[in-house]
């Protein structure tokens, strides 16, 4: 860990990322050093926190079914489980981006 990333939260780190570049979030969790599952409970509090400060915005490219394409789901900054059209567990993680 480099002295600037000591020096800030995880959820920092996360915002910074994605000011830089759109990722997902098993791309975050290797590039900030936590779970999976921690990249998304931190990206909930990010959105928030983004959503009126200084113009930025967080957008999300939603998950994808890979067997029928649906995207519609229900809570995008999420991983889902299975489709809910067909079944298939074959899901495309979101894509996060904060411009």
């Amino acid at each position: 860990m480099t002295a600037r990333e000591s020096d800030t939260t995880t959820r920092q780190r996360i915002a910074d990322a994605l000011r830089d570049d759109p990722a997902t979030a098993s791309e975050l969790s290797a590039s900030v050093g936590v779970s999976v599952s921690s990249v998304y409970g931190h990206l909930q509090h990010v959105a928030q926190t983004v959503h009126g400060a200084d113009g930025e915005q967080f957008l999300v490219a939603p998950p994808e079914c890979k067997h029928c394409g649906f995207s519609a789901f229900d809570d995008p900054v999420n991983y889902p489980s299975r489709c809910p059209e067909c079944r298939s567990e074959g899901i495309e993680e979101a894509v996060f981006k904060i411009e």
